[in-house]
């Protein structure tokens, strides 16, 4: 190729070697596939959506559906777990339907869960302790907690030190793993009235609340403790406390006046004990709080003759039917305690377990008639609040273990 260049008023005309063409031309291609290359690199860097992986917070475990799969794998325990306790044991009880009720499987929106792997779990959690605080509903989820762990741990035993309720300890892993039966949270005592005093106004007496005293159950334990659960609701009811035996509350050890009903006296106290949490328990200790567990009681509350005799879960657009406060139904407790809970906790460093939503589902899972004593439905009614084990609280460990296992990478 011949160019000219003018100097003045003189063009001089050059050529450019033929060699050096050739050569270059390589060159530039070998460039352009490198970069192609780099570019190809970066974007297969990029994170892959998976719904058979566990997708790392912010993924929301709590919201999903449950998915009936009949190949779903079988619980990791069964009716010989010695941990087990009679009424939830619905196993060995011959509950109906149970393979079925083990056949849902819990599918967070936009990512996975995965079952928990027992041994992994307390590989991590060697040398720790995990303890629940609370109800029965606490209960029933630290009695899940222990069958599944002993898995991993055959030799597991049975704890009941430092004023637990009951428990294990994991040898093999140094890990204990206990609950601490505390359904108020604060310390409250029976306090009768005489004979002659009981006869005149119908009152037998009070349940004295101490709303700023933590109960002697848990109060100097936390410190034993590496996660802690906590929970209250089931008993803030006048089922549980009527006008015969009322609850009065106590601050600084007088009487609060003017007296509050049972829903000011749940919020007071919880008051107390979230600054009490934030005030002692260790800052290194990770701390949850366990919403209210929905019962699922059909034609009655569970003293006038309520069932729960369903044979598969609730639909979505039922649920409102079932829980909204506004219906007035016998079930609205658990989402008017939530929102008092939520709005106690959305500036505390307590991290909120939400299982309310997934486990509203669940009609289908309760223990109803099935608990293993034959006078028990006559005596109690039909157990429409607990859970079946195995049963729906494998799947609270589910998410649970994942939660703690998350932050435990993050320390």
């Amino acid at each position: 190729m011949n160019e000219s260049m003018e100097f003045g008023s003189r063009r001089i005309y050059t050529t450019m070697p033929t060699k050096l063409r050739s050569s270059l031309l390589p060159r530039l291609l070998l460039l352009s596939l490198l970069l192609l290359l780099f570019y190809s690199l970066l974007l297969l860097r990029r994170p892959i959506a998976s719904s058979n992986l566990v997708s790392p917070p912010p993924c929301d475990l709590f919201s999903g559906r449950w998915v009936f799969n009949p190949e779903t794998p079988k619980p990791l325990y069964d009716e010989t777990c010695p941990f087990h306790r009679n009424a939830w044991n619905c196993l060995r009880n011959k509950r109906e339907n149970m393979d079925v009720i083990n056949s849902w499987r819990w599918v967070p929106n936009g990512c996975g869960l995965s079952r928990i792997d027992p041994t992994r779990f307390l590989k991590m959690m060697r040398n720790k302790n995990v303890g629940f605080v609370g109800d029965s509903l606490n209960e029933n989820f630290l009695v899940s907690w222990l069958c599944i762990l002993r898995v991993a741990d055959p030799s597991a035993v049975k704890w009941k030190k430092k004023k637990a309720w009951r428990g294990a300890y994991f040898p093999k892993f140094n890990v204990t793993v206990a609950y601490h039966r505390s359904v108020l949270l604060s310390k409250y005592q029976w306090q009768p009235k005489s004979s002659a005093e009981a006869n005149q106004d119908g009152v037998k007496g009070i349940y004295r609340v101490d709303v700023d005293v933590p109960a002697n159950e848990w109060i100097n334990v936390t410190s034993f403790y590496d996660v802690l659960i906590f929970n209250s609701g089931h008993w803030w009811g006048y089922d549980k406390f009527p006008k015969e035996t009322p609850l009065v509350f106590y601050r600084k050890g007088k009487p609060i006046n003017p007296p509050l009903d049972i829903l000011q006296g749940f919020e007071v106290v919880l008051q107390h004990m979230v600054s009490y949490i934030q005030r002692e328990v260790p800052e290194k200790t990770l701390k949850f709080w366990r919403l209210q567990s929905p019962r699922h009681f059909y034609g009655g509350d569970w003293n006038q003759n309520g069932s729960c005799l369903l044979e598969k879960p609730l639909e979505e657009n039922q649920l409102d039917l079932w829980f909204d406060p506004r219906n007035n139904g016998v079930n609205k407790e658990a989402r008017r305690i939530n929102q008092i809970i939520k709005n106690e906790l959305q500036t505390k460093k307590i991290k909120l377990l939400d299982l309310t939503h997934l486990s509203e589902f669940r009609a289908d899972a309760h223990p109803a008639i099935w608990l293993g004593k034959q006078d028990a439905v006559a005596i109690w009614g039909q157990d429409c609040m607990h859970w079946c084990l195995p049963g729906v609280p494998d799947t609270w460990v589910d998410i649970l273990s994942e939660l703690i296992l998350t932050n435990l990478k993050t320390e």
